[in-house]
């Protein structure tokens, strides 16, 4: 079975035995290894099952970088003093302007005060865009009126990183090829590779074919709980078709947008 605990830990011994560094995105910004993997989390919901990953990298001697939303079903903060104390990099994944109906000093206000909250548990310097894919606002675009530097941070993935030399993954709608079902969770990248399963990627490590700097983006939809896997399995795949379908019809999508930002928040 893919997406459990044990295919993650196969997937990280795979990566330790070619060779690869592991670094936080904070530590590779600052001074990249020539072979390194960034395991980059997106703690969109479940972070109790953040939590278990992080405690198998830790005891695989590994550290990564998880980044929390404010809204409820994310931000844990016993959760997420646990993770700190690990030895993982913490940040915010923000949602300011969609929150804020596309206001960007209200949005700014907002992120600000976010940053500070998790900047409690964790002198935050990197942060990343949480896709709020029934939105039609892209909370990217709070960059086009401020600055990083402004807010004292030295990064944003979808940012900061040159694509066309650090090959970029992500486990979007429990696949890793689901390109198709991220609405913003994308990046042109030079690299001509396609993985499917956990086993394909740990097949090219293994044959010296994966690319020397790689960021693995994973969501907490991982664990060895049965009924929590089937269940998972069952919505992602209907809730990701009708991703596609609500985003070429505005109005249900901003309908189902604010259903979900109620039950999130």
């Amino acid at each position: 079975m893919d997406f459990t605990l044990k295919t993650y830990k196969s997937l990280l011994q795979a990566i330790k035995d070619s060779g690869y560094a592991f670094q936080t995105f904070e530590d590779f910004i600052k001074n990249p290894k020539e072979k390194v993997v960034v395991l980059r989390h997106d703690v969109d919901e479940r972070p109790y099952n953040a939590l278990k990953m992080a405690e198998l990298e830790s005891y695989m001697g590994i550290n990564s970088t998880y980044y929390f939303r404010i809204v409820k079903i994310s931000n844990n903060p016993d959760i997420i003093n646990k993770i700190v104390d690990l030895g993982h990099e913490i940040g915010y994944h923000y949602e300011d302007l969609s929150l804020n109906n596309g206001n960007v000093e209200k949005a700014a206000i907002s992120f600000r005060n976010n940053l500070l909250y998790f900047r409690s548990y964790y002198p935050v310097s990197t942060v990343c865009m949480h896709g709020s894919s029934f939105s039609g606002i892209d909370n990217r675009k709070i960059w086009e009126h401020h600055s990083l530097e402004e807010f004292n941070l030295i990064a944003e993935p979808y940012l900061s990183v040159d694509f066309s030399k650090v090959f970029y993954i992500t486990d979007t709608a429990r696949r890793w090829d689901a390109g198709k079902y991220s609405i913003r969770d994308t990046v042109k990248g030079d690299f001509n590779l396609s993985f499917h399963s956990t086993k394909d990627i740990i097949r090219s490590l293994r044959n010296n074919d994966f690319p020397n700097q790689a960021i693995i983006q994973s969501h907490t939809l991982w664990t060895n709980n049965i009924s929590e896997w089937l269940w998972l399995e069952v919505r992602e795949r209907i809730r990701n078709p009708l991703k596609l379908v609500l985003n070429n019809f505005p109005p249900l999508r901003n309908l189902m947008y604010y259903f979900t930002k109620k039950v999130s928040s």
